[in-house]
């Protein structure tokens, strides 16, 4: 159980810090991240806005929900 809830703890930290990191390029560098993509795809300034705040709320979701939740049972109940 000790283990679990060490692994659940990390893998918050990582995953949270990997969240903000990202949150931090993609806030101060958004301009240079469009521009790099436009030149491989396609895509209207929109539609890049919007595929990024969609990763954002999935990627999101799935920390909270996979690794922040079980973290705080596992520690509520022991």
């Amino acid at each position: 159980m000790i283990k679990l809830r060490d692994f659940l703890m990390w893998c918050s930290i990582l995953n949270g810090g990997c969240l903000i990191i990202t949150a931090l390029i993609f806030g101060f560098f958004c301009d240079w991240i469009y521009s790099m993509h436009t030149r491989w795809y396609a895509l209207s300034r929109e539609s890049f806005n919007n595929t990024i705040y969609a990763f954002f709320v999935f990627y999101k979701m799935l920390f909270i929900l996979f690794c922040l939740f079980p973290y705080i049972a596992l520690v509520i109940i022991t």
